[in-house]
């Protein structure tokens, strides 16, 4: 018998509103195309803008926590990560100074302030819809009061800061304001419908998993990259398959070569996997 090879060998997803459902759980579906991926021996890399802490759960239901030779990807692709010890492949952390002067800024938004260290997230004016939506998704965080200082950080290298508003006017507005106001060049991107985030100048999910394919003999074009919203779009438009699930952003849409015909809640995960892969 002769198995059909794939020609993709990497398959890099974003989780919120891609790979979970919006309980934010993945499907028996989708864990099981997963899987049969696996057993091919094609490579599946998480990407999120989240910490690789705050997923731990999601590797062990696919059998990839603890494992040799498989890999997770962070804070919009600043940082990646071996799964079999959790050691650190690269990091991009932001310059101190610079994630103080973004903090400082942010911190007059009114919104809720995230700042991530590689393993510990802190929240500054938490707000009830944002709390909520990380609590749904097992995310460890430390509410701070407001009037805690920057410097409780001390030297930890911050990955990344986010601010949640409810409008993207207000998001807008606020990277604007950062943008204009602190001289050193930034990478920024929206997700989840919530968050306007802010990490280092060429940090972002596409550097990332080309970077890490590059370190395992795989080629751009032979990456599958999967999702919904604008800090996926630099992965989906470096791989050689970019794909919008069915819920993505229409700028997401625009520029992917597939568009699933299911959404994050429907298995769309598995609807690529099955068409382009098994």
């Amino acid at each position: 018998m002769i198995l059909e090879v794939s020609m993709y060998k990497l398959i890099t997803c974003d989780l919120d509103e891609t790979l979970l459902d919006d309980s934010g759980v993945m499907t028996p579906k989708t864990i099981g195309a997963i899987k049969a991926a696996l057993a091919k021996g094609i490579y599946f890399v998480p990407n999120s803008g989240r910490s690789y802490t705050s997923f731990q759960d999601n590797l062990k239901t696919l059998g990839l926590a603890g494992v040799a030779d498989s890999y997770s990807i962070s804070f919009n692709g600043a940082l990646t990560i071996d799964n079999e010890h959790n050691a650190i492949i690269a990091d991009h952390a932001l310059d101190l100074p610079v994630a103080k002067q973004i903090y400082d800024i942010t911190m007059t938004s009114g919104g809720a302030v995230h700042v991530y260290t590689p393993e510990h997230g802190r929240i500054w004016h938490p707000l009830p819809y944002d709390v909520d939506y990380l609590s749904q998704r097992g995310v460890d965080f430390e509410v701070m009061a407001d009037n805690t200082p920057f410097d409780i950080l001390g030297t930890e290298p911050v990955m990344k800061i986010i601010v949640a508003l409810p409008t993207m006017a207000q998001r807008i507005a606020l990277r604007d304001q950062v943008v204009q106001q602190v001289t050193t060049p930034l990478s920024t991107a929206f997700s989840s419908d919530r968050y306007i985030e802010f990490n280092r100048a060429g940090v972002d999910k596409g550097r990332g998993v080309v970077a890490l394919a590059a370190d395992l003999g795989i080629k751009p074009a032979e990456i599958i990259a999967i999702g919904d919203n604008s800090n996926d779009l630099p992965m989906i438009k470096a791989a050689g398959l970019g794909v919008s699930v069915a819920n993505g952003i229409d700028a997401v849409k625009a520029q992917a070569q597939y568009v699933t015909q299911n959404d994050n809640n429907h298995d769309a995960v598995a609807e690529v996997i099955e068409k382009f892969v098994l």
